[in-house]
């Protein structure tokens, strides 16, 4: 069984609409150290595909992305992303 990594951050970009999902993960991101775990609460359909391709993109490790209630994984309910910062 694996550890779960220690989330030391929280980013809450639910209320935000793209491009602004990303810009807010992508500055929080610059101020923390390499190896640092971000968690990003998110919901809509942009926020979903565009945030994980573009910290991907930017070279950082997506831990897991999944919704808040497993019985609601809807688009549109909130999610958790679990970044680590590798760049």
């Amino acid at each position: 069984m694996t550890d779960s990594p220690e989330i030391a951050h929280f980013l809450d970009i639910s209320n935000d609409i793209c491009p602004m999902t990303f810009v807010k993960t992508k500055l929080f991101l610059e101020r923390l150290d390499v190896g640092a775990v971000l968690d990003v609460r998110l919901k809509g359909p942009e926020p979903l595909n565009n945030v994980p391709r573009s910290v991907r993109d930017h070279g950082h490790e997506i831990l897991s992305l999944a919704p808040e209630d497993p019985a609601h994984p809807e688009a549109d309910a909130p999610h958790r992303l679990v970044i680590r910062k590798t760049a």
